[in-house]
Parts: C-alpha cells; sequence; structure tokens
C-alpha cells in the first residue's frame, strides 16, 4: 500500500510538470531539451557546483559535460562564475531565466503543501516532515546533495 501511495504522488508530480512543460512548446517559451531539464535540475540541486563536480554527480566525462554546460550558458540558463577563494575555479550558478522555468514545477510542490497544511493537524505536518527528513538522509545515501532551504 505505502509503495503504491508513494508511487501515485510521485507520478503526479512528475506527470504535472510535463503537462506544463508541454504547453510551454505550444506557445514556444521552452527551450530546453529533456536531457538539459534534467542537468539544470541537477545543477540547481547541487548548489554552484563546478564542472568537474556536476560531470562527476552525473557520472558523465568532463567533456561531455562542458559541451551540455555550454549550450545551456548559449541559452542562458547558467552562468559560470568565478571563485573568489580559488581564482582557477569556476561555479554554475542558475540563471533567473531557469528560475521563471523551473517555477513551474515549484508552485505546484506550494501549491501541494498549502493543500497539506490545510487538510493536516500541526502534529501529521511535523510527522510528515520528520519522516521525509529520514527518508531523504538516511535512506537514500546514493544521491547526496546539499540541504535544500
Amino acid at each position: 500500500m505505502l509503495r503504491k501511495a508513494f508511487n501515485t504522488v510521485y507520478t503526479k508530480f512528475k506527470l504535472h510538470f510535463y503537462k506544463e512543460i508541454f504547453d510551454r512548446f505550444q506557445t514556444r517559451e521552452a527551450s530546453l531539451t529533456t536531457v538539459e531539464t534534467f542537468c539544470m535540475e541537477t545543477i540547481l540541486a547541487l548548489g554552484r557546483p563546478t564542472v568537474n563536480e556536476f560531470a562527476s554527480f552525473m557520472n558523465i566525462s568532463s567533456p561531455n559535460a562542458a559541451y551540455k554546460v555550454n549550450s545551456l550558458i548559449k541559452k542562458g540558463y547558467i552562468n559560470k562564475v568565478q571563485s573568489k577563494e580559488d581564482r582557477r575555479e569556476y561555479h554554475l550558478e542558475v540563471t533567473q531565466k531557469y528560475i521563471d522555468y523551473y517555477n513551474i514545477s515549484s508552485r505546484y510542490t506550494d501549491l501541494v503543501m498549502d493543500r497539506i497544511c490545510k487538510r493536516f493537524t500541526p502534529e501529521e505536518c511535523a510527522k510528515l516532515t520528520e519522516m521525509l527528513d529520514i527518508v531523504s538522509h538516511e535512506l537514500m545515501p546514493e544521491v547526496n546533495i546539499p540541504d535544500q532551504a
């Protein structure tokens, strides 16, 4: 039962995102390929990675990662920002253009979270938060990302 319920919720989040993206394609607002969308979500989740950190996380070669990054820079979705600590190092930062694109899915997540807070008691919401934190930090060690605010 739990597995089915979780998969249903996860699938609904994905399908809502895909539906919104296809709607953007119809109005010609979208300019990211599917692979580029995956790259962008990864870069955002990693929180200012270097090209090498991005390549390592995605398990792709540095030249392949550099090619993808350069394409995303040309499209205006990320910038390479020189590190103040090590001038030889550059971090990937998402642009406002991508944040606007990404908000397609985050707005829906926010809407669902608001509905959860209205439907359940504060204690139930606290328990759900605790359970999700345990899932994220203890039960998913294969995916290590910086804590999200």
